[in-house]
């Protein structure tokens, strides 16, 4: 026998969309995308550095310090005083132990001031310490 009509509608209220596995998706989506993304890390200083014809590009670059032309020193977008560069180095270290220091010395800075950090550098533990240059 037929059912009346607002006997149908009734039962049709009471049905909804379970949204629980879509959600479940778009956190799994949203972690593995966090996981997997690499973010660029910066000095915080535009600096011109010199041209090398031998330079060769170093992929792993982990802890990058900046020499303005006025020999200022910049990590992590923070100016930082020469007697910090060690500590600062030595903790970057500390959270990356593969990790290898890279200083972008401006092509005005002293070699004293590039001395003094590669120095600190080498004090916090670091023995892969590379200068950044630009090819020809």
């Amino acid at each position: 026998m037929r059912q009346p009509f607002a006997k149908i509608f009734e039962e049709d209220e009471d049905s909804e969309i379970n949204m629980t596995p879509m959600l479940d998706v778009v956190f799994i989506m949203l972690i593995f995308f966090i996981v997997t993304a690499s973010f660029v890390k910066e000095s915080g200083l535009e600096v011109n550095r010199p041209e090398a014809a031998t330079a060769v590009k170093k992929e792993r670059a982990n802890i990058l310090v900046a020499i303005s032309p006025n020999n200022e020193i910049w990590i992590n977008r923070r100016r930082v005083d020469i007697r910090a560069v060690q500590a600062n180095i030595e903790r970057l270290h500390a959270e990356n132990p593969q990790g290898t220091v890279v200083i972008q010395a401006d092509k005005k800075s002293t070699t004293e001031m590039l001395v003094k950090v590669m120095d600190a550098a080498r004090s916090a533990g670091v023995s892969d310490v590379s200068l950044a240059a630009d090819n020809e």
